[in-house]
């Protein structure tokens, strides 16, 4: 018997928009029949990741997320550009041991999505 990590649920005020950012930030496609209720983001090549499912919630956020995914660039500078011109908006950077990451917020401020580049050094 084999157990595979498959997909990762997150919660939405907007599933497709959700959705819409999360495919155009990880270079995917959103599946047919999205809606504002429930969207998926297709995970492609095994290589590339889990699926990504988006469920409309109908109650506020009041609570920390426990969960957030972190990103890897080869192009940091680039990546925060695109990544803000998708809708993103920057919450904190650091730098710290030859590492640096950005915090972000997407759209709809669920969820605080991080890329993070390594810095060799």
């Amino acid at each position: 018997m084999t157990t595979t990590f498959v997909g990762a649920p997150f919660d939405a005020t907007d599933a497709a928009r959700a959705a819409r950012f999360w495919a155009a930030a990880l270079d995917r496609k959103v599946a047919d029949g999205a809606d504002e209720h429930d969207a998926v983001v297709e995970a492609g090549d095994p290589g590339n990741g889990p699926r990504l499912a988006f469920h409309q919630v109908p109650e506020a956020k009041n609570t920390k997320n426990r969960f957030h995914p972190d990103l890897i660039t080869s192009d940091y500078e680039a990546d925060i550009e695109r990544l803000l011109a998708l809708g993103a908006t920057t919450l904190n950077a650091v730098e710290r041991n030859g590492a640096r990451w950005t915090t972000y917020a997407r759209p709809g401020r669920r969820g605080a999505p991080r890329t993070r580049h390594r810095v060799a050094g």
